[in-house]
């Protein structure tokens, strides 16, 4: 259990923090359920990310949009459904079979993840005024993390509605925006960066202990969800299996990445104690 009271960069010094990507599935528990989230709060996630959608008569549920075929077996998105049909839906498994697993609303998930872990808000970007007013009626504004890509919109928008919620911007390769965004008035406290190369700026152990100086955290991504989008070098929850643990994994807690998103939350959990000892 962390305090919330103190910042994230106060939690995270002398250990690395694992962001659970969807919560923990596997097998017939899908990934974005509130099962999935029970899992991963079981296995020690320190952090859980989620992905958000509205259905077309303005509910927020936790799904990850333009997955319906394949989690729902539905070409319907549900940004084009009432919110009392995307509640009789249901998600297939891993083998493609009907689970009893429905979709949560945002207000579910908030409501049983509020004082466990923090939460790492994904899609934020589409809806920025809407999302935080549904963070703040849960009162989950000290364990919040949002995050988006930059575009003048969206930080016009969180200028207006969230300037005290903690943001990341979403960073590829060279990170040119937190210390502006830190000006503007803008609760940065760190950043998602995304590499194809080890000697890209936001990889290196430089761009790192400068943004620890500015007691900023960096979040890196050891989950694959495209094979084709690299987004830490190669230094992956796969590379973890078939190369090794410590190419996979140990790379980056060596480089001094803060928190890392992985899909194996109680493996990596398992390989950072048996380092330890």
């Amino acid at each position: 259990m962390f305090d919330f009271e103190k910042s994230i960069f106060e939690n995270s010094r002398g250990k690395t923090l694992l962001c659970a990507h969807r919560g923990v599935s596997g097998a017939d528990v899908p990934c974005n359920t509130m099962a999935a989230f029970k899992a991963a709060v079981m296995s020690g996630a320190d952090m859980i990310e989620l992905d958000i959608t509205k259905s077309i008569d303005g509910e927020y549920f936790v799904f990850h949009p333009g997955m319906e075929p394949a989690h729902l077996r539905k070409k319907k998105f549900i940004s084009a459904m009432k919110s009392e049909k995307v509640k009789k839906l249901r998600f297939v498994n891993q083998d493609d079979c009907v689970t009893d697993f429905g979709i949560n609303t945002l207000e579910e998930v908030f409501d049983y993840l509020r004082g466990k872990c923090y939460i790492n808000v994904d899609k934020y970007w589409t809806d920025i005024p809407g999302i935080t007013r549904c963070i703040r009626k849960c009162g989950v504004e000290k364990q919040v993390v949002v995050k988006s890509a930059i575009k003048d919109k969206y930080i016009k928008e969180i200028l207006e509605c969230a300037p005290d919620l903690m943001f990341m911007p979403i960073v590829r390769s060279r990170d040119d925006i937190t210390e502006k965004l830190i000006e503007k008035g803008i609760n940065c406290i760190g950043a998602e960066v995304l590499f194809e190369k080890e000697d890209e700026p936001v990889a290196s152990q430089e761009y790192i202990e400068k943004m620890h100086a500015g007691g900023m955290v960096v979040f890196a991504n050891a989950i694959v969800y495209n094979k084709n989008a690299v987004l830490a070098a190669g230094h992956s929850d796969d590379s973890a299996f078939v190369v090794s643990p410590d190419y996979g994994w140990g790379w980056l807690i060596d480089r001094g990445f803060d928190i890392i998103q992985t899909d194996f939350c109680p493996l990596f959990k398992n390989y950072i104690r048996d380092r330890a000892e």
